[in-house]
């Protein structure tokens, strides 16, 4: 084993590429082909923007993987971690214990949360938090009886993290195939993704469609069986799936007949992104028991909660003893304080009503009038500070690329190269920028992606993607 130790300011992008090849395994990442280009180094990040090791800017379109809220580099956020690692750098909250900073969030974030979901669960990850809410639902319908009450029922395309629980929820068919067997009494149904399998419906029809499905599949394993549905207010990884308005009222509905719990996974959406801080309350429902990560703390430190509602979380209490179930880092101290100044700044500064009422409008605006006419996009789809780009062969009879052109990460390639990150979720282009971007910054990203589309439709052309 090499006893060399790469060490700043020794260290160069050179050296760090040599060791990442040799040390580091990438989370969704060919490792053969990565290593054979090399990593790209990202050195420095202030606002919405990254500087590499070779000095290039680019403007953070994903806000680093939907999360960085806040933008980088926030003084209050370091100064909250800072404090809180003199003060009190770690203590569980196993064990009859708690401390300021997990009870202080866990009550921040009940004053945010729509409804009921006054209790909060603490996990460091979208995945744990996931994994919580399975866990929970099937023992809350334990503790009131019905033990049989175990499907969860969720959709194809969806992500809901990559642990064995969360892979096995979501409907991503590459997660499928690695790491089985997965997790027994998962269901999924449709996607409510309307531009691609909408087919000659209305956008109204297909909500209401795509809702039956989840009745239809409720009759067939059974209404008593089912223990909740769960689903992103936004497909996220998905490609950014807007479901049509009337969908997850539809949802609800459906629910509620059949006394289905109902789980929103807010990992992506929570915390301002499409507009209110959280999804379901810009799509109109309710849900039981929600997950949250990501925008929690901007990203600054890893940190998730699940929400859960006083039916679930009475029930809990009352009944269920000890809940045996829990992480080393639920509740950290320290990404505890950071998340609880995290909502503060988000309440000082206005920062939802910023993206509801003038940045995000601005951006779905400017993304439909400088993009929509592109000869590669066949649609785009947003809400608030998330959009979907459908790259399409022929927009005119909404021909799509092939499985085997992946014209996605042709053009993620060119939005690299020239200064911007743009992520492709298969041949779907999308975009999440941090909540405080500027509509100068917005202008950035368009014209940048603009630049980048043209690249891309040059190689469709040119007969380079096949």
């Amino acid at each position: 084993m090499p006893n060399t130790i790469i060490a700043h300011p020794e260290a160069t992008a050179d050296t760090i590429r040599a060791a990442d090849a040799a040390h580091h395994l990438h989370p969704f990442t060919n490792s053969h082909n990565l290593n054979i280009r090399g990593a790209r180094v990202i050195e420095r990040a202030k606002g919405v923007y990254l500087w590499d090791s070779d000095g290039e800017r680019l403007i953070d379109g994903m806000a680093g993987l939907w999360c960085v809220n806040l933008g980088y580099g926030r003084q209050e956020l370091i100064d909250a971690a800072h404090n809180q690692l003199q003060t009190l750098p770690y203590y569980n909250t196993f064990f009859q214990t708690t401390h300021e900073p997990a009870t202080r969030l866990a009550q921040a974030i009940a004053e945010v949360t729509p409804g009921d979901l006054n209790h909060i669960f603490f996990a460091s990850s979208g995945s744990e938090a996931i994994d919580t809410i399975i866990r929970m639902v099937r023992h809350y319908w334990a503790l009131e009886g019905k033990p049989y009450r175990k499907i969860l029922i969720g959709r194809e395309n969806a992500y809901h993290g990559s642990t064995i629980a969360g892979a096995s929820l979501g409907g991503m068919a590459g997660m499928h195939k690695q790491g089985g067997p997965l997790l027994s009494d998962i269901h999924r149904i449709r996607q409510p993704y309307w531009y691609g399998e909408g087919g000659s419906m209305s956008e109204e029809a297909f909500g209401i469609a795509c809702a039956k499905a989840l009745e239809d599949k409720i009759l067939e394993v059974g209404p008593d069986n089912v223990a909740a549905f769960v689903g992103e207010p936004v497909q996220g990884a998905g490609g950014v799936i807007v479901p049509p308005e009337n969908y997850w009222p539809e949802i609800q509905r459906i629910c509620r007949k059949y006394d289905v719990l109902i789980a929103s996974d807010e990992v992506i959406c929570g915390f301002g992104r499409t507009g209110h801080w959280f999804g379901c309350e810009s799509f109109g429902f309710q849900p039981d028991i929600v997950s949250m990560a990501k925008g929690l703390s901007s990203g600054y430190l890893p940190i998730s909660a699940v929400a859960v509602g006083d039916r679930i979380a009475n029930t809990l209490i009352k009944e269920g003893g000890d809940f045996n179930h829990g992480f080393t880092y639920s509740g950290h101290p320290v990404a505890a304080a950071v998340a609880l100044e995290n909502i503060r700044l988000l309440r000082e500064e206005n920062v939802v009503s910023y993206v509801a009422n003038t940045i995000g409008p601005y951006f779905q605006a400017q993304l439909r009038d400088r993009l929509g006419s592109h000869p590669l996009c066949g649609h785009i789809e947003g809400v608030g500070l998330l959009a979907g780009i459908a790259l399409v062969k022929d927009r005119d009879s909404k021909t799509f690329f092939g499985p085997d052109t992946d014209v996605g990460t042709v053009c993620r390639d060119h939005c690299f190269r020239n200064g911007l990150i743009m992520r492709a979720c298969g041949n779907r282009m999308v975009l999440s920028p941090p909540l405080v971007i500027t509509p100068a910054q917005v202008d950035e990203i368009i014209d940048k992606a603009r630049k980048c589309l043209d690249l891309t439709y040059a190689d469709v052309k040119n007969g380079k993607l096949f």
